[in-house]
């Protein structure tokens, strides 16, 4: 489609948003960041644009919640489902359905693994604050740098080297959607668990590796230092919190 690609997302954060700007990013293409637009008279843009995407009195292909893609009259949901088919579309995944399906894979576990980061500092409820769960919040925390965290870092490292084409990347011999998405998970991580995660790069250094070959991509160099790259901030989901991070 020669359409350009719409991301509807929340205007200030990274998110779930953020594994689908890397894959636009990466590729090159003509997209908009639709949240971001200034909002037009007799024309629907910005926040009110994004909104309508999720209203389903105005589509029927409306979502639960952002991010949505829409290329042509396409409108998808979820973002495994959204990056399954940019991978396709953008070159960002294997021609062969086995490859596909496998990549598909590792996005559904990074999508567990980042529901486990949200779940450290709202362990109990999405309709409280954090200060107001804050001691199970440093519970759930500590569990997860202990057990879950490694168990996540242990299980990526072995995927890169069980791959059999023996690249930098996690399936094939090139750079696909799944490898902008595991090093956006290794910055947020960063970000959010520094303590933790400077203790254990040592044991994992394909993966520090790998996010290092990502951030010096050409595009996505660009990219990180542009202004169309949100930071890191206590509203989104990787969020600082010093302790939580023991």
């Amino acid at each position: 489609m020669s359409a350009p690609y719409l991301l509807y997302y929340w205007p200030t954060i990274q998110g779930r948003g953020e594994f689908v700007r890397l894959a636009l990013e990466e590729a090159s293409v003509d997209y908009q960041d639709v949240a971001r637009l200034p909002e037009r008279k007799g024309k629907q843009q910005g926040m009110s644009a994004m909104l309508a995407c999720l209203d389903g009195d105005a589509t029927p292909h409306a979502a639960y919640a952002p991010p949505v893609l829409g290329h042509g009259d396409l409108l998808i949901g979820q973002t495994p489902n959204i990056l399954f088919y940019l991978g396709k579309q953008l070159g960002l995944a294997p021609r062969a359905e086995a490859g596909r399906l496998w990549l598909n894979q590792l996005q559904l576990t990074m999508a567990d693994w980042l529901t486990e980061v949200h779940d450290t500092h709202h362990p109990l409820s999405m309709n409280q604050y954090y200060a107001e769960q804050k001691p199970a919040a440093m519970l759930r925390s500590a569990d997860f740098r202990a057990t879950r965290l490694p168990k996540f870092l242990s299980y990526f490292a072995q995927v890169l080297a069980n791959n059999p084409r023996r690249g930098d990347w996690l399936v094939g011999p090139k750079l696909t959607y799944g490898d902008l998405s595991l090093f956006q998970m290794l910055a947020g991580l960063r970000y959010a668990f520094p303590q933790a995660m400077a203790r254990l790069a040592p044991a994992y250094p394909s993966l520090s590796d790998l996010h290092d070959a990502v951030a010096a991509r050409p595009n996505i160099a660009r990219y990180l230092a542009s202004k169309r790259r949100l930071p890191f901030s206590e509203e989104g989901i990787f969020r600082h919190y010093p302790e939580l991070d023991g």
